[in-house]
């Protein structure tokens, strides 16, 4: 049976924050921030109807992947967790279902310069490669959004793709995108 983010022990908690399953009580909080048109600019989709979104975000399918991230009692960032099959060759395909995930996260731009995103960031590691015992992560992002793939490089993801006008921006048109990845054994050697 796959271990989900449903079956780990909450809240997960760090020096400074605590990580938790999105409810949707959650959703003004996060609504704050994702708003802000420096935050929705490099989401993948941002609805400017409040209701819109918040059906989108908080909706049954996402909600499951959603976690959130307080810090002193105030929501400050969100994180996707959304689990996928590797591929694998038919004879051993089930060697490999739920063995990866997508990676995701957005931050209030209100509490950038901290190191707040790193601790989260470093945290969702552990609650995948330990809570969930997965042996992958990715994280994807448009190749302008440097906040995010540094980010990326800080906590010790590389970079494995670089592919050009790949994806379509609502404003910028056709954009490079970076993919990023991080092996359970390489996060376990970089931290023990």
């Amino acid at each position: 049976m796959t271990t989900t983010l449903a079956d780990l022990t909450w809240p997960v908690r760090t020096e400074r924050l605590e990580l938790r399953p999105a409810r949707v009580e959650d959703a003004e909080a996060v609504w704050t921030y994702r708003q802000l048109p420096e935050v929705s600019r490099w989401t993948g989709s941002f609805s400017p109807e409040h209701d819109a979104w918040v059906e989108s975000f908080f909706g049954e399918e996402r909600i499951d992947d959603a976690l959130v991230v307080e810090h002193e009692g105030r929501i400050v960032g969100d994180l996707m967790v959304k689990l996928e099959d590797g591929w694998a060759q038919h004879e051993v395909k089930d060697q490999v279902a739920k063995c990866q995930a997508e990676l995701g996260w957005t931050f209030d731009p209100a509490v950038g310069g901290r190191g707040l995103a790193t601790e989260a960031v470093r945290a969702l590691f552990g609650i995948c490669f330990d809570g969930l015992g997965l042996r992958r992560v990715i994280a994807l992002c448009f190749a302008d959004n440097e906040p995010s793939w540094r980010l990326m490089e800080r906590v010790g993801m590389r970079r494995e793709q670089h592919n050009v006008n790949e994806s379509l921006h609502a404003e910028l048109g056709w954009r490079d995108g970076f993919g990023y990845a991080l092996l359970a054994d390489e996060w376990r050697a970089s931290s023990g």
